[in-house]
């Protein structure tokens, strides 16, 4: 099944001549495609412009490298910007439906990966939000022929689906819970331990439940410490709770999935989508999807 991203991702029909076609056409098959040489240099050849701008921008945010090398950072950190940006308006150029590219999740994250930069000319420091040219790294999978294993994410993102009204009945417990501690840890403790209020105190259940434990607040009183630990006792029999609801529900979507390829010599069910054989026999399976003969 076609995606909103492949329907937005086709060559643009035009009128404006034999010539303009022909660049268009060359041009989107070396940004979008992946099976002739051109189009498999540029996508290596944009992963390590990629990889490099990041960099660039994490060694600027090291003061000792900044001072020492700051000038040739902001070059590069413009270079890397405006190729990216001739990059990202020459997609939109070649693309049928460039709104319809724009608003797609690859083109999203094309014009994030080079607003930072201009966005630093207003807002100082906005530049290091360049590293979410990270997510365009994404396309390695194109590169690599890897876009069948996007099929097994699928399973993780089915688990999560299912099971997020479950989490989130869970967080708002533990949101009522640290609501509770909190002011309770605020009417015993007070200002004296560092409680000064009930969003304070709130922030040290929630680090208590968790189980981190940064130790920038503590209570001083017998009592503080008594509550304390029977929090740390709760946190540490609820902090599987989450985990169990995600693990339950991927396995559910595992076994739908895999529910129905059947070994036809020996009955075994449960088989991998791409297995072609039989883990008990040896036998070959039917192709995925095809009942057994």
């Amino acid at each position: 099944m076609a995606t909103h991203t492949d329907r937005a991702v086709e060559p643009r029909r035009n009128h404006f001549g034999p010539a303009d076609d022909r660049l268009r056409g060359r041009l989107f098959h070396t940004i979008f495609e992946h099976d002739t040489p051109g189009a498999k240099l540029f996508d290596i050849a944009l992963i390590i412009a990629i990889l490099a701008s990041v960099l660039v921008t994490m060694l600027d945010s090291v003061a000792a490298y900044r001072d020492q090398y700051g000038a040739l950072f902001h070059a590069m950190e413009w270079g890397f910007t405006l190729v990216f940006t001739v990059e990202y308006l020459v997609r939109l150029w070649v693309v049928d439906r460039p709104g319809r590219y724009a608003r797609s999740f690859f083109g999203v994250i094309d014009l994030l990966a080079v607003l930072p930069t201009y966005l630093a000319l207003v807002f100082a420091g906005s530049q290091y939000l360049l590293v979410i040219r990270i997510l365009r790294i994404l396309r390695i999978f194109r590169v690599l022929k890897l876009v069948r294993y996007i099929d097994e994410a699928s399973v993780l993102a089915d688990a999560f689906a299912n099971s997020w009204r479950k989490i989130l009945v869970f967080l708002a417990a533990i949101f009522a819970l640290v609501t509770i501690f909190g002011a309770v840890m605020f009417l015993v403790e007070g200002p004296d331990s560092g409680f000064d209020n009930i969003p304070l105190s709130m922030y040290w259940a929630i680090v208590t439940v968790a189980t981190v434990g940064f130790g920038d607040i503590a209570p001083g009183t017998p009592l503080g410490r008594g509550i304390a630990s029977v929090l740390m006792l709760i946190g540490y029999g609820i902090i599987a709770v989450p985990t169990g609801i995600y693990t339950a529900e991927l396995a559910g979507s595992m076994g739908r999935r895999f529910r129905g390829r059947r070994c036809a010599a020996c009955g075994l069910v449960g088989h991998e989508a791409d297995a072609r054989h039989c883990r008990q026999c040896g036998e070959s399976l039917a192709p995925a999807g095809n009942p057994p003969g």
